[in-house]
C-alpha cells in the first residue's frame, strides 16, 4: 500500500523534543459520534502550534483505512509528567504515512479541532522548555565547566602563591639569623682589634718610658745605653707597625660592621612584612577550617588518625581568635554549638568532638577543657557586648566549683572522675573565676578563684628548687604551668605570693629551651630555638620545639616587658621584648603551608617540631610532618599581638 497524503499545505511544521509523550486514543465516527475503537496506544516527539504527529506501531487495516478515508477523527489523552490530568481534545488526520517495512506502522499528522481545549497553554509551555532546554543546559554545563577550572586556577595559583609566601618567610628569617650571627661576629672582632691596639698601645708607652731611662743612663755608659736604645727603638717601631695594622683591620671590621647593620635593617624590615602577612594567612586558615553546619573546626589537618576531631581546648582558642579579629559571627557559631548541641555529661562537656556533625569523640571529660571553654565564652561576652553566653559560663562554673568543695583544700582534680590534680587547670579555674566574677559582679566566683590561689600556693609553689609543681605531688616539670602562672595571676601578684617572676622565666629558659632540627616538609631542615614540653634530660627524644608552648612563653615574656616598663625598668622591658621577637621569627621559621585543598596553601604552624613524640605528659604529638595545628596556630596569633587569653581585657 503506498503513502497517502492529502496536500502539502496540510502538513504540519513541527517542534522535535527530546522526549516521548505518551498518547493513548479512540477513533471516532464523524457522522453520529459513536466510538468505533477501543482505546489505541501510541506516542509523539513531535509537537507543533496546530497539532502532534502521532506514531502508532499496531492498528488494525481496517480502522487505518477509515482515518485515511477521514470518516473518524480521533479523541487522545496525551500525558505529560508535571500536569496532574492528561491532555484531552479531538483531532483530525492531515496525513497519514506508513514507516518501515510493517504494513501496519504509521505516521499520522493530527490537526487540533480548536486550540482552546484545557491544557493546550501547558502543552506548549512544555514545547518551548523542551526545545531550549537540552542547549540552556548545555550553556549552563559550559559555564559551570569554565567556572570550575577558572576557580581551579585561580586557587591553585592563590595556593601557590601562599605557599611561596611562607617559604619566603623562611627564608628571610633564615637570612636574618645568618646575618644577626655574623654581626655579631663583626662585634666581636672590633671588640677584640681594640682591646690588642688598647694592649700595644700600653706596651708602646712603656718602651718609650724606658727608652727615656736608658738615655738618662747614657750619661755614665754611651755605648751600652745606645744599644739599649737601639733595641726599644726597633721594638716600638714594631709594635706601632702591628698598632698601624690593627686599625687598619679595625676600620675595615667597622665598614662591614656598617654594611652589616644595613643589612640587617633591610632583612629586619623585610621579615617584619613578611611575618605581618604570613600570621594574616594564619587566621585565613583558621577562618576557612571551620565547618559550615557545626561551627566547629578540625584541631589537626594532616593526621588520618585525628581526622575531623574538635577538642574543645581548640575550639576555646579558635573561637578566641576570631573574637580577637572581630569576627563575632563566626565565635557565635561555634559558641553556640556548645550552648544548643553538644552532649554533656553530667553537665560538663566531653574532651573532643567530630566536627563534621558535632557528634561525640569520645566520652572523656576532664576539667581544663571546660574551664578553656568557660573563658572562650567570656572573652566573647566582653569584646561582642552579648551577654547570651554568660549563663552557659556560669553553668560551667558551678560544675566546677562543686568539683573544688569535693577537695578539703578547695583543688580542682583533673575531672569527676580523676583522682589526679593539674597546676594547669587550677591556673585556669583561677583566671576563669577571677573573669566570671568580674562579668557578672558575683561573689561566689571571687571567693572560688582565692581558694584555688591558696592551693597553687600550699601544693604547687612550696618548692625552691623547683618553682612550680605540675600538679598535686608532682615535681615533673610543664613548661606551660611557668608561663600561665604570670599569664593567669600577674607578676604583681606573684610577687606578693614570694614568687619572683624574673626568676620563674630565667628557670623555664634554662630547663626547657632547646635548639632543634625542624624538617620542614619539603626536605629542607632548620635550626629553631623554642620551649619543649619538659626538660629533655628527663626524656630519650631528644628535644622537641612545641609552637604552642613557646607561643605562651612569648605571651609571657610581653607581659613581663610591660611589667617592667610600668615599673620604670627599660632596660628589663628591652631584653624581654627582645626574646620575645626573636621567638616569634622562629616560631615562624616552623611555618608550613595548608596540606588540604580547602586550606589554599594557607600559612599554619605544626604542633611541634617532631610528629608521634612523647611529650611527657601523657601524650604523644600528632602524626604527619606537615599536620597543622589550631592550637600552635592560634596562640602563635596571640603571641605576635599581644593577647593573653587568661586576662579579660577590653
Amino acid at each position: 500500500m503506498k503513502d497517502l497524503y492529502y496536500s502539502d499545505k496540510e502538513r504540519r511544521q513541527y517542534t522535535r523534543i527530546d522526549s516521548v509523550l505518551p498518547v493513548q486514543f479512540k477513533l471516532v465516527d464523524i457522522r453520529n459520534g459513536q466510538y468505533v475503537s477501543g482505546w489505541l496506544q501510541g506516542f509523539t516527539n513531535n509537537i507543533g502550534k496546530g497539532g502532534i504527529c502521532l506514531q502508532v506501531n499496531t492498528i488494525d487495516p481496517a480502522l487505518s483505512a477509515q482515518i485515511r478515508e477521514r470518516k473518524v477523527k480521533l479523541y487522545i489523552e496525551v500525558e505529560l509528567s508535571f500536569y496532574r490530568r492528561p491532555i484531552v481534545t479531538h483531532a483530525q488526520a492531515a496525513w497519514m504515512k506508513r514507516i518501515g517495512t510493517d504494513a501496519e506502522k504509521y505516521l499520522i499528522g493530527l490537526r487540533f479541532e480548536s486550540l482552546n481545549f484545557p491544557g493546550y497553554a501547558h502543552l506548549m509551555r512544555y514545547v518551548r522548555v523542551k526545545k531550549i532546554f537540552v542547549p540552556a543546559a548545555v550553556v549552563i554545563l559550559l559555564s559551570l565547566a569554565a567556572g570550575f577550572f577558572v576557580n581551579a586556577y585561580f586557587n591553585l595559583k592563590l595556593s601557590a602563591n601562599n605557599k611561596k609566601l611562607v617559604e619566603q618567610l623562611v627564608l628571610v628569617n633564615q637570612e636574618s639569623a645568618a646575618a644577626q650571627q655574623r654581626a655579631s661576629q663583626i662585634r666581636d672582632e672590633k671588640e677584640r682589634f681594640s682591646i690588642e691596639i688598647t694592649t700595644l698601645q700600653s706596651r708602646i708607652e712603656h718602651a718609650e718610658e724606658e727608652r727615656l731611662k736608658v738615655a738618662e743612663m747614657a750619661k755614665s755608659n754611651e755605648h751600652k745605653a745606645g744599644q739599649q736604645i737601639e733595641k726599644l727603638n726597633s721594638l716600638i717601631a714594631r709594635l706601632n707597625q702591628e698598632k698601624g695594622r690593627l686599625k687598619e683591620q679595625l676600620a675595615a671590621s667597622k665598614t662591614e660592621a656598617d654594611k652589616a647593620s644595613e643589612a640587617l635593617l633591610v632583612l629586619d624590615e623585610k621579615k617584619a612584612f613578611l611575618a605581618k602577612a604570613n600570621l594574616d594567612k594564619m587566621y585565613e586558615w583558621l577562618a576557612l577550617h571551620q565547618n559550615p553546619r557545626t561551627g566547629l573546626v578540625v584541631s589537626f589537618e594532616g593526621d588520618k588518625d585525628l581526622a575531623n576531631w574538635a577538642f574543645v581546648y581548640d575550639q576555646s582558642l579558635a573561637a578566641q581568635a576570631y573574637v580577637y579579629f572581630g569576627d563575632f559571627q563566626k565565635a557565635k557559631k561555634l559558641l553556640d554549638f556548645f550552648a544548643v548541641k553538644a552532649k554533656r555529661i553530667d553537665g560538663l562537656f566531653i574532651n573532643a568532638y567530630y566536627a563534621a556533625d558535632g557528634s561525640s569523640a569520645e566520652y572523656t571529660v576532664h576539667s581544663g577543657p571546660n574551664i578553656w571553654l568557660g573563658i572562650a565564652l567570656l572573652q566573647y561576652t566582653q569584646k561582642a557586648k552579648d551577654s547570651s553566653f554568660v549563663s552557659l559560663a556560669e553553668e560551667i562554673a558551678q560544675r566546677i566549683i562543686a568539683l573544688q568543695n569535693e577537695d578539703k583544700d578547695k583543688g580542682i582534680r583533673g575531672g569527676p572522675s580523676v583522682r589526679w590534680y593539674s597546676t594547669e587547670h587550677n591556673l585556669d579555674a583561677f583566671a576563669f573565676f577571677s573573669m566570671l566574677a568580674r562579668v557578672t559582679g558575683k561573689d561566689e566566683y571571687r571567693l572560688a578563684a582565692e581558694k584555688v590561689l591558696r592551693w597553687l600556693t600550699r601544693h604547687t609553689y612550696d618548692k625552691t628548687d623547683i618553682p612550680i609543681l605540675r600538679g598535686k605531688g608532682d615535681a615533673t616539670i610543664a613548661t606551660d604551668t611557668y608561663a600561665w602562672s604570670i599569664a593567669a595571676i600577674g607578676p604583681e601578684r606573684l610577687l606578693s605570693l614570694g614568687m619572683n617572676p624574673d626568676k620563674i622565666i630565667e628557670f623555664a629558659e634554662e630547663n626547657c629551651a632547646k635548639e632543634v632540627s625542624f624538617v620542614r616538609p619539603g626536605g629542607a631542615t632548620v635550626r629553631v630555638k623554642g620551649f619543649d614540653f619538659a626538660p629533655q634530660r628527663h626524656l630519650a627524644r631528644g628535644g622537641v620545639v612545641s609552637t604552642e608552648w613557646t607561643a605562651q612563653m612569648i605571651v609571657t615574656l610581653k607581659i613581663m616587658a610591660a611589667f617592667h616598663q610600668k615599673k620604670g625598668g627599660a632596660a628589663f622591658a628591652k631584653e624581654y621584648l627582645r626574646k620575645a621577637d626573636a621567638y616569634i621569627g622562629e616560631l615562624l621559621s616552623m611555618s608550613i603551608s595548608s596540606p588540604s585543598p580547602s586550606g589554599q596553601g594557607e600559612g599554619c604552624l605544626p604542633y611541634a617540631s617532631s610528629d608521634f613524640v612523647d611529650t611527657g605528659h601523657g601524650w604523644t604529638t600528632p602524626k604527619g610532618s606537615s599536620t597543622g595545628s589550631i592550637a600552635g596556630t592560634a596562640y602563635a596569633l596571640f603571641a605576635y599581638y599581644g593577647y593573653n587569653p587568661l586576662s579579660l581585657e577590653e
